[in-house]
């Protein structure tokens, strides 16, 4: 869910400020953000190794989030009749929560990033009113966070960054697709969560490095057992192969032992009276699963329309699992679409790319969507020009979503 999240104003001063220079530092920000992660990784090369994602930031992708957040964040306080960024931080929050970020580490960003800033203007521009003004946007934006933070970690049960256990693997089962399907027990822990959330997974790689990523949850709620979906990232020219997905595929077995967190996310638990449209692309019908196997127990007989988008058949992750859900749920319609064609094995589904204009969507429906951020950004677009209202569509994405923040 998005909690209510009220962020300090701006002084009238700084905000002038801020007006004056945010194209400035706009213009430079990805300058800014590379040499403050060069900065703080240096100085806290455990960070890299334990915390951030080392392929996100190969990549530069992690950057641009931060930049983006901080950009969209500053443009608010400046012009309060801008939608205020309350999904970008509660995305945020419930992310920090679940890498068990603190408000100790906060200080740490602060003083790299200012450090960057300097170092990419030039002392002549940040002057003292500069830095000043950015200074209380930063502060704004972190003591929101830290708020937010601290009470999601009360919410969950757990004192602050204390997220982490330790968790037996049960079972696995490999999917036709690629996909890997993960159960763990955690010993003497509450394994409730609501659909669509998910857990952070840490594994030690053959470097000693501990890297984290975050899975969905495809269970149903109260089973004792959370299980959760991986499917391998494959290199491409334009990133690297999944550290976690590719070691999870490769070497786990049950009875290993992971760092698995207690569930978070953000996506509002649907009602089971509101008709849902459920819109995915790959590895994000995972969470859409989820709401599935939540409604199956909880609100069979909710209204569902199921819409999914994959390379081929054989890509399709959970394609039976899906399936099965929308068949045992008496209001629920499944409908597919395959980019490289539609082969005897899919007779029902649609060659080509998911089009909405091809769908009737129900006029009070709640919308989930997710999937990458290009198939996220060109859904939303057409759900904008059918008018569709914000407020009515939720997303989860599993990259850094540098896009989505305006």
């Amino acid at each position: 869910m998005t909690e209510t999240i009220v962020a300090a104003e701006l002084e009238p001063a700084h905000a002038e400020v801020i007006s004056a220079t945010l194209p400035l530092v706009g213009a430079h920000i990805d300058e800014i953000t590379r040499e403050f992660y060069r900065r703080m990784f240096a100085a806290h090369p455990e960070l890299l190794r334990n915390l951030f994602n080392r392929g996100n930031q190969a990549q530069g992708a992690q950057q641009r989030a931060l930049a983006a957040s901080i950009a969209t964040f500053a443009t608010h306080l400046v012009d309060p009749a801008l939608p205020h960024p309350a999904e970008l931080l509660s995305r945020i929050g419930h992310k920090h929560a679940s890498l068990g970020v603190t408000a100790e580490q906060y200080p740490i960003v602060h003083e790299h990033l200012f450090a960057a800033i300097v170092e990419v203007l030039g002392a002549d521009t940040v002057t003292a009113e500069v830095a000043e003004a950015w200074d209380r946007v930063y502060w704004i934006m972190a003591d929101t966070l830290i708020v937010l933070e601290r009470g999601l970690y009360r919410a969950a049960g757990v004192g602050e960054g204390d997220v982490y256990r330790r968790a037996r693997v049960v079972s696995r089962v490999d999917d036709p697709s690629g996909t890997v399907l993960v159960t763990v027990r955690t010993d003497g822990q509450s394994s409730g969560f609501a659909p669509g959330q998910y857990v952070s997974v840490g594994v030690t790689m053959p470097d000693g490095a501990r890297q984290l990523r975050q899975y969905s949850l495809v269970d149903s709620p109260g089973t004792g057992e959370l299980t959760f979906a991986v499917k391998p990232v494959v290199a491409t020219a334009g990133q690297p192969a999944g550290e976690v997905s590719s070691w999870i595929a490769s070497n786990l077995r049950v009875g290993d032992i992971l760092d698995v967190t207690v569930p978070f996310g953000d996506l509002p638990a649907p009602t089971g009276t509101e008709p849902l449209v459920l819109i995915s692309a790959g590895i994000g019908a995972t969470p859409m699963i989820g709401v599935l196997e939540y409604l199956a127990v909880e609100a069979p007989d909710a209204r569902v329309h199921v819409l999914h988008a994959d390379r081929s058949a054989q890509s399709h992750p959970l394609r039976g699992r899906q399936r099965e859900l929308t068949d045992l749920l008496p209001n629920a319609t499944l409908e597919v679409w395959y980019e490289d064609g539609v082969g005897a094995d899919a007779p029902d589904a649609r060659a080509g790319l998911l089009d909405l204009d091809a769908v009737r969507l129900v006029d009070d429906a709640q919308i989930y969507l997710c999937g990458n951020n290009g198939f996220v950004q060109a859904v939303r677009e057409q759900l904008v020009r059918r008018g569709v209202a914000a407020s009515r569509v939720h997303c989860e994405l599993f990259s850094p979503n540098d896009w989505l923040l305006g």
